[in-house]
């Protein structure tokens, strides 16, 4: 008897295990077709090919023929770097020597300067070309150097500036006066605060706030409630999403640590990630960071990674919403918290944000940037079952956060501003024309590089626009000098990212195009745009592997 109930109990241990097997094998597989092909879904093997690439550089004598080209293009490219260097030397030589003063004391300028362009060009092209990171005050849609020249401001202050500088010029002042009595009184709150609350519940359509620094902490807590509510560890986060610089949202290259075992980065706009979210049971969060509809699954363009022409953007306002509300509707019935991150993009899309913009209700909203009135800031708006940080049943069990500075007084004075000013009639007109009037640039623009005969076209998502390259050049990364001698002042990615403010008129923005143009000119005619018959974007790529081979074994 005691063998037979042995026997019978070992017979169904060996089918559970069986089963539990079968079951981690098919949510294995199930992973692995959630994620994206290539390294910007597969962050382990993207961290150990990044460790694994070698630095080198072109030599002087080959650097401006890497393309094999002949002698007299060649000797036109080096002259026209010479010059144009010398045109921006001669243009702003306080700027430039105040830049370098400082360099070698502010590693993060240190760090932009390094990758604003292919690793290979850089020993050569810093030698010849300087770019300042001085302005010493904005007028319009300016920006002005130590010299006093103008540049036409597209650099977006990494998103802050969505209404003009002159806007949150005035933003900072008037919350500055508003709130110069209490001084900086932190832990308390100054009485503004009770309106930017009744303001941010209503324009996030959520039921409280939470206060802090940056949007990094915002996401970063974000999470921690998602998981202290849900009992669960695992977040999802989208192949070439940004949400901050923090371990668990950034884990590819760029961060020391390992990727985190409960970070699942998946394929966005497909199929297999709605599965993975519909069968397991231990997922958070979902994070959405809305500017990801314009390049889903591919990192921020940028220069410092255009080694050809190939760079794709395009946004499908329709085929994202779809997308979002599918994500929203297993969110809802697995109760996982659908957090949007729109530290970037809140209040550019529309003065609800990007959940108004898509008609999609998030659990959990984080905003940043503009909201600041031009200081500092991060958000959570969220809804009370997400938002709350203790557990009256068991007062051991909290969710703890903190900042010395969150709600600082200067800042919650100029939020104050921000928010009474976005409802004002000016702004309101911004508004209600707001995706007429970039869609009309948009196509504008293209019109007139098409008109021009140019090999660039723009792309954008409202006033977040890429350049496109139609040549399949060695050298398209060079666009952006020339961009900045016309008077076009680019944010350290580059051509990758342009982002206009609501205060261009359409005389600004026809000034921008001209100047654009014109850089074009000079590009084309400089000879960086000429081409061996027959180059295409996939043969410079393998003769790059090549190089890398090479450098590495040799």
């Amino acid at each position: 008897m005691f063998e037979t109930i042995s026997a019978s109990s070992f017979a169904i241990l060996s089918l559970l295990m069986a089963t539990l097997l079968i079951l981690r094998i098919k949510q294995r597989i199930e992973l692995s077709l959630a994620k994206q092909p290539g390294l910007s879904g597969h962050l382990r093997w993207a961290k150990r090919i990044a460790g694994w690439l070698p630095g080198y550089s072109y030599p002087h004598n080959t650097w401006f023929s890497v393309d094999d080209a002949p002698a007299d293009v060649s000797t036109k490219r080096q002259r026209a770097l010479h010059d144009l260097g010398e045109r921006l030397r001669n243009k702003s030589p306080l700027t430039l020597a105040q830049t370098q003063a400082v360099k070698p004391m502010i590693s993060d300028l240190q760090f932009i300067s390094q990758y604003r362009i292919p690793f290979q060009f850089r020993e050569v092209l810093t030698q010849q070309v300087q770019m300042g990171s001085f302005w010493a005050s904005s007028e319009g849609v300016h920006l002005i150097d130590l010299d006093g020249n103008k540049y036409i401001d597209v650099t977006g202050s990494y998103g802050v500036n969505l209404m003009g500088q002159d806007f949150y010029k005035a933003c900072m002042q008037e919350g500055i006066d508003l709130v110069k009595n209490l001084g900086p009184v932190l832990g308390s709150y100054h009485p503004c605060v009770l309106e930017n609350v009744q303001a941010l519940c209503k324009i996030s359509n959520k039921d409280e706030v939470s206060f802090h620094m940056s949007g990094t902490e915002a996401v970063m807590q974000a999470v921690r409630l998602a998981r202290y509510h849900t009992g669960k560890k695992k977040l999802v986060r989208f192949a070439g999403a940004y949400h901050g610089w923090w371990d668990d949202v950034q884990p590819g290259p760029g961060n020391p640590m390992p990727p985190s075992d409960h970070t699942l980065t998946l394929r966005e706009m497909h199929e297999s990630t709605l599965r993975v979210l519909n069968h397991r049971s231990d997922i958070a969060c979902v994070l959405i960071n809305p500017l990801q509809g314009m390049h889903p699954n591919q990192a921020a363009p940028t220069d410092s990674t255009l080694v050809d022409a190939k760079r794709h953007a395009h946004f499908d306002r329709i085929a994202y919403t779809q997308w979002l509300e599918q994500l929203r509707e297993v969110c809802t019935r697995k109760n996982i918290a659908l957090i949007f991150d729109e530290v970037f993009m809140g209040f550019r899309l529309a003065r609800g944000g990007a959940q108004a913009y898509f008609n999609i209700d998030a659990d959990l909203v984080t905003y940043g940037k503009t909201l600041g009135g031009g200081l500092a800031v991060g958000v959570i708006c969220g809804k009370s079952k997400w938002m709350k940080r203790f557990d009256d049943s068991k007062p051991g069990q909290i969710c703890f956060a903190r900042g010395t500075f969150n709600a600082n007084p200067y800042v919650m004075g100029s939020m104050n501003v921000f928010l009474k000013q976005i409802y004002k009639p000016q702004i309101s007109a911004l508004y209600e024309t707001l995706d007429a009037t970039w869609e009309r640039r948009l196509k504008q623009m293209n019109q007139r590089l098409r008109d021009e005969k140019l090999p660039l076209q723009v792309t954008g998502m409202s006033t977040v626009w890429t350049i496109l390259y139609e040549v399949p050049s060695r050298y398209n990364w060079m666009f952006q000098y020339y961009l900045r001698d016309q008077g076009i002042a680019l944010s350290w990615v580059g051509t990758g990212r342009m982002i206009f403010s609501l205060n261009f008129s359409d005389q600004d923005f026809e000034q921008f195009m001209n100047q654009f143009v014109l850089a074009g000119h000079q590009m084309a005619n400089d000879q960086w745009w000429w081409t061996p018959q027959g180059q295409t974007n996939q043969k410079i790529r393998k003769l790059i592997f090549r190089e890398v081979l090479k450098e590495k074994f040799s």
